[in-house]
């Protein structure tokens, strides 16, 4: 056991946040935090990590053991460039670098007892070096600051330079570079595209320690999570498995839970009727027998009924009409800023009813598109004709579409003069405002909250075509699950920019995947689109747009064997990779053996040419690690 965490209490308040918790995480053990917001999922973090005090409880760490935390916002601020800011975390390995060169220079010039000396020094700091994989240390930065998303030509710039949410980025980089015993992550894909997440999440679940992590993305816990630590209305449950399991066992809890507290209220209304009954019959024996069952009663540990599940918020979306058939036709739509082309000769279009998810990488143009579409911005070239009877509802993910200086009750009423100011409250409790929480001013929510004003907005326009910038963003689980639910039973056509893979998953019937400043098209959901990207990866974007459009019988048996093909030759280059490595690394441990000989100990010049080839060894070697990883990707 890594972590244990004991009969955890903390109010802030009236706000009874954690009560009593307790659970433990074991070594190597893959834990998520989960709860809707406001629920203390960070606060309880920070009580782990040390940064807030519980107020009664214990925190206990297993002896010698390392942890690293990750909160949501880092403020990294640095004048190093990407790579030099990774490079920190690397001091141990530097300073041995710098060690061994000069213990080098020193043998040049060293004989007999003090040669002897340095020769051992040497050997030691050279197998230290190994151990902490430094030949390698270069290429591992390369790869995190890859896997993260930053482009090579990226990596000199100043941190200082970078957005917050690349700065976390920086942060959770250094953190996978230092592999503590335990790493704590609260929401680590919220700055993170598509591929991103999915190379952290390799990268995790091959991780050799333990992982904590605090997150809303349920795709990312599915793949990652061996346990769900559930944070409700300040209790602590812990469920084995990953998000489906829990909800799952979360599902079977509630019905378990419901059952015995209707069957409890039917055996309290029973007991009552034959209480009033006995007092009725009047009589010495009878009134005693009442006065026994209602002690009884009394003693009876009233079970609270359970809250239901997506009780809370309601949204309904329904269009005030219908519209034609052909809803939007986009022709060769190109847009670029300065040098930086975006995409080009893009042409779709959608149909009636059809829910279309947009995905590619953070900066291809997504938003962008959103917003040419709703003329915000203008596009350099192309044409958008709307179908007949269109009324566009726009989800802006920066919530452009509030006015900040305005309170939520004007909010409403301004944009929809004809409510009534019952109907507008009804309206905003409907999405969890009530009493004087209407009065509050835009500006000073919280953007979980903005968002919720954002579909609120969105249900009272009743539109029939709606445009959604990164709905999810800021929603707990539950409201996502709302908000599937209400699309998932929308008449209308959607089409919405998301990096939430499982509300992909739900609710679109189709990807345009935003690559090469061109849109490929899957008609299906995310499942059925890695699946097809997989197939197609070999193939140009080009030859994956027309393939798409191709039946899927024409994938085949070339195809297949074409990728068998290549599958083999990797495989078999993988194979030479390790034995030239093996090779390699017995010819590293013969000259060490060579170099610790006596009598090479006191012939300097033997010593630096077996020195000299040691490095060349060690050289090839750190080249040969960086191609078995690219190639056992």
């Amino acid at each position: 056991m890594i972590l244990s965490c004991s009969n955890i209490d903390k109010t802030f308040t009236d706000n009874h946040v954690i009560k009593n918790a307790s659970f433990h995480i074991e070594d190597y053990e893959k834990a998520a935090i989960v709860g809707i917001n406001g629920a203390g999922k960070s606060t309880l973090l920070k009580i782990i990590v040390g940064e807030l005090p519980a107020d009664t409880g214990l925190v206990t760490f297993a002896k010698d053991k390392s942890f690293g935390y990750l909160a949501q916002h880092q403020a990294v601020d640095s004048e190093n460039t990407l790579f030099d800011e990774l490079l920190t975390v690397k001091q141990e390995v530097l300073d041995l670098e710098s060690a061994m060169r000069q213990c080098e220079l020193d043998m040049k010039n060293a004989d007999g007892s003090a040669l002897e000396l340095l020769l051992k020094k040497y050997t030691n700091l050279t197998h230290r070096f190994e151990d902490i994989n430094g030949y390698a240390y270069k290429s591992e930065i390369t790869g995190i600051l890859k896997g993260l998303g930053f482009g090579e030509d990226e990596f000199d710039k100043k941190v200082a330079t970078l957005s917050g949410g690349q700065k976390t980025r920086i942060a959770l980089g250094k953190l996978l570079l230092q592999k503590p015993d335990l790493i704590m992550l609260d929401e680590p894909t919220n700055h993170l595209d598509l591929n991103s997440i999915a190379w952290l999440e390799t990268y995790l679940l091959n991780y050799k320690g333990a992982v904590i992590i605090v997150s809303h993305d349920r795709y990312f816990l599915d793949r990652i999570a061996t346990k769900i630590i559930e944070l409700d209305n300040g209790v602590v449950s812990s469920f084995k498995g990953n998000y489906s399991d829990y909800a799952l066992q979360k599902e079977h809890l509630r019905t378990e839970q419901m059952n015995a507290y209707l069957n409890q209220q039917r055996e309290i209304k029973h007991q009552e009727a034959v209480i009033d009954k006995l007092r009725q019959f009047n009589r010495e024996k009878s009134i005693r027998r009442a006065e026994s069952r209602e002690k009884m009663l009394d003693k009876i540990e009233r079970l609270e009924k359970p809250v239901e599940v997506n009780a809370d918020m309601k949204l309904k979306l329904t269009p005030h009409q219908t519209s034609g058939n052909d809803v939007i036709q986009i022709q060769e739509l190109s847009k670029s800023f300065g040098q930086n082309k975006l995409f080009s000769h893009v042409s779709f279009e959608l149909k009636r009813g059809e829910h279309v998810a947009i995905i590619g990488d953070n900066g291809t143009g997504k938003t962008t598109l959103l917003k040419i579409i709703n003329e915000l911005i203008p596009a350099d070239t192309g044409e958008i004709k709307l179908g007949a009877n269109v009324e566009i509802g726009y989800y802006d993910q920066e919530h452009h579409v509030l006015h900040m200086d305005k309170t939520l009750f004007e909010e409403i009423s301004d944009d929809y003069p004809y409510l009534t100011n019952t109907q507008i409250r009804n309206t905003l409790a409907a999405f969890l405002f009530t009493g004087e929480d209407v009065f509050k001013k835009i500006s000073a929510l919280s953007g979980g909250e903005r968002g919720r004003v954002s579909l609120a907005k969105l249900m009272l326009s009743e539109a029939n075509f709606l445009i959604l910038d990164e709905p999810t963003n800021h929603l707990d689980i539950t409201s996502k699950e709302i908000l599937e639910s209400a699309l998932n039973a929308y008449e209308g056509t959607v089409l919405y920019v998301s990096h939430d893979r499982y509300f992909i998953n739900k609710t679109a019937s189709r990807i345009l995947e935003l690559t090469h400043q061109e849109f490929v098209n899957y008609i299906g959901n995310y499942d059925y689109y890695l699946e097809k990207r997989e197939i197609l990866t070999p193939v140009s974007v080009l030859e994956a747009a027309a393939a798409e459009e191709v039946s899927t019988q024409k994938l085949d048996w070339k195809q297949q064997k074409e990728t068998q093909a290549q599958a083999r030759k990797k495989e078999n280059d993988l194979k030479k990779c390790e034995a030239r490595i093996e090779e390699l690394e017995q010819k590293s441990a013969s000259l060490d053996t060579e170099m610790a000989k006596p009598e090479n100990a006191t012939n300097s010049a033997k010593l630096q040419e077996l020195s000299k080839e040691k490095e060349t060894v060690c050289n090839e070697l750190e080249e040969l690690y960086e191609k078995w990883e690219a190639l056992s990707e």
